[in-house]
């Protein structure tokens, strides 16, 4: 017979205690104390001291902003969870949020066909991710190979969409999508959150879910277990396809306009870096909805302040692509930390 020693098992209990809690965690602390570091440096900038009172990150007015510029990234980097967790990438989110945002704004010039305009986008949206996950699961090809030549290709359709020109459209019929609150909280931000709470609702409460973590954990066993691997890559595509046409339609209605050429420009970058900060792997199977919100609100958040403390756009570039390169070695970090546990 053997004996435990009572002082290694409760040591060992707090540890795997600990690990359970930052990990539900993620990420929240670090957004906190960014929040903070940018509340005191905007001070700064004001006063020349690193005083609370006189910051302007915190005031409700920049909170709504940031909550805002949040909003399309979030609904972008929902879309890419579901890629992400079954072991995917799609780098062509922000050439079709572009080529969808075209195709809405041109279909609402249209007599009697404004709010159809919305329609279209998803329909479209969804009709290029599938176009994805088919080359993926029938052709056997990388996804990263298949996702970097259609964010090329539809690129060129959104700015073949428009002549290469700028639609407007002033009297936009659903611009309150991206202008307009309902009792003081902006569509833009209502839309992200429904679009978090049901694609939690997907991965955590249906068997789908369960079968999309299953195939991003193992594929073969997946396989091999009857799970068509095939079907859940279109649906993940798909979702991606179909969310990158509502962050379309949510850019158009927030500018009154859209350009094939410039609109969605690195977009896919900063929804892969939510995802990855939030705490998806990029391995697949491991991740969290929840997560990814986290990960959209840091990047706004370091968007935001950077912009408040006066840091140039060349450096703003530099520390977001720090970020994305920290994102994914932490994701190493915690694929390795759960390896030796």
């Amino acid at each position: 017979m053997t004996s435990t020693n009572p002082t290694a098992a409760g040591a060992q209990a707090r540890k795997l205690s600990l690990g359970t809690t930052m990990r539900a965690l993620g990420m929240l602390p670090a957004l906190v104390l960014i929040a903070i570091l940018f509340q005191l440096l905007s001070g700064y900038v004001e006063t020349g001291t690193l005083t609370w009172s006189d910051g302007r990150f915190m005031a409700w007015n920049n909170l709504s902003i940031v909550a805002q510029q949040a909003s399309i990234n979030t609904v972008l980097a929902a879309g890419m969870t579901f890629v992400i967790l079954t072991g995917g990438i799609d780098l062509s989110v922000g050439a079709v949020l572009a080529a969808t945002a075209m195709l809405a704004m041109m279909t609402s010039l249209v007599p009697g066909f404004g709010m159809v305009a919305i329609v279209v986008a998803l329909v479209a949206g969804v009709v290029l991710g599938l176009i994805n996950g088919a080359l993926i699961a029938f052709m056997r090809l990388p996804p990263f190979i298949v996702t970097l030549g259609t964010m090329t290709s539809v690129r060129g359709l959104a700015r073949l969409f428009g002549n290469d020109n700028t639609v407007f459209n002033s009297n936009l019929p659903f611009a309150f999508i991206g202008n307009g609150t309902v009792l003081g909280i902006p569509w833009l931000v209502i839309i992200a959150l429904a679009t978090v709470v049901v694609s939690w609702l997907i991965l955590r409460r249906t068997v789908l879910g369960m079968r999309i973590y299953a195939v991003g954990g193992n594929p073969e066993a997946s396989r091999l277990a009857g799970i068509k691997v095939w079907l859940i890559t279109l649906f993940v595509y798909g979702m991606s396809g179909l969310l990158a046409g509502l962050g379309g339609t949510m850019s158009a209605a927030k500018l009154y306009a859209a350009n094939g050429s410039q609109l969605g420009q690195s977009y896919e970058l900063d929804a892969i870096a939510a995802v990855i900060l939030g705490g998806t792997s990029f391995v697949g199977g491991v991740g969290s909805i929840w997560g990814t919100l986290i990960g959209a609100l840091i990047i706004a958040v370091l968007s935001n302040g950077l912009i408040l403390t006066g840091v140039s756009d060349i450096w703003q570039f530099i520390i977001k692509g720090l970020v994305i390169i920290g994102a994914v070695a932490l994701d190493r970090l915690r694929m390795s930390g759960n390896a030796r546990t």
